[in-house]
């Protein structure tokens, strides 16, 4: 019965995201849990999933919008932090990442697409918003104790530029913290030169909000071993 109910609603909260229904997908979820879907499940059988095929790209023959894919990951990233308190068990936090765009990029969207992304699946992020120092990113990764620092650049001058993640390279250089962080940039000038984060001094790159996490999961076992 639960199964069905899991299922059914799953069905209701995609077409809630694709008609990017914000108040009709948050009473989805609230009706789950009031017909006996657990918090753990409502986040694992049906938040996740929604996201994730929305964020895949492609939902029946219709293309997915950057408006589909940002609320799609917004709603998660509320209703974790929601349900989280209320599992049986807290699953454990997989890692810490700081992100933000860098220097000069005043562009933040894609940068929270890949933050809910990173939230739902169980990771600390700190945001440091856009138009972001290096030494910010290399200060504020050492005060919270975070693995990863992420960097988001739409521009290609701010991908290259020398106040961008090659100088968060630098820094870390000098500051001899190398082992202690990896740097994982995103954004569209990597998508049309993927060696372009290894010019940069990154240790990895995302293509896509939906691939974030996997890459940052690697990078923290990296940090870890």
């Amino acid at each position: 019965m639960t199964l069905d109910i899991e299922h059914r609603t799953l069905e209701a909260y995609i077409q809630a995201l694709f008609d990017t229904d914000k108040p009709a997908a948050l009473q989805i979820v609230q009706d789950a849990l009031k017909n006996g879907v657990s918090p753990e499940n409502v986040v694992f059988a049906i938040i996740l999933p929604g996201m994730e095929k929305m964020i895949g790209g492609m939902l029946s023959d219709n293309m997915v919008t950057l408006s589909q894919h940002f609320l799609a990951a917004q709603i998660a990233e509320e209703v974790v932090d929601r349900l989280l308190p209320l599992f049986a068990v807290v699953p454990e936090i997989r890692g810490h990442v700081v992100i933000g765009a860098s220097h000069g990029d005043f562009h933040g969207l894609g940068k929270k697409i890949v933050i809910g992304c990173l939230r739902a699946r169980m990771f600390e992020v700190t945001d440091l918003g856009i138009n972001v120092a290096p030494e910010r990113f290399v200060d504020e990764a050492l005060a919270v104790g975070a693995q990863v620092i992420a960097i988001s650049s739409m521009m290609v001058h701010t991908a290259t530029g020398e106040r961008g993640a090659k100088r968060v390279r630098q820094l870390l250089q000098e500051r001899g913290l190398e082992e202690k962080f990896r740097i994982i940039v995103g954004g569209a000038p990597y998508r049309f030169h993927p060696g372009m984060f290894r010019d940069v001094g990154a240790d990895a790159w995302a293509d896509s909000a939906a691939e974030a996490p996997a890459v940052v999961s690697r990078l923290v076992q990296e940090v870890r071993k």
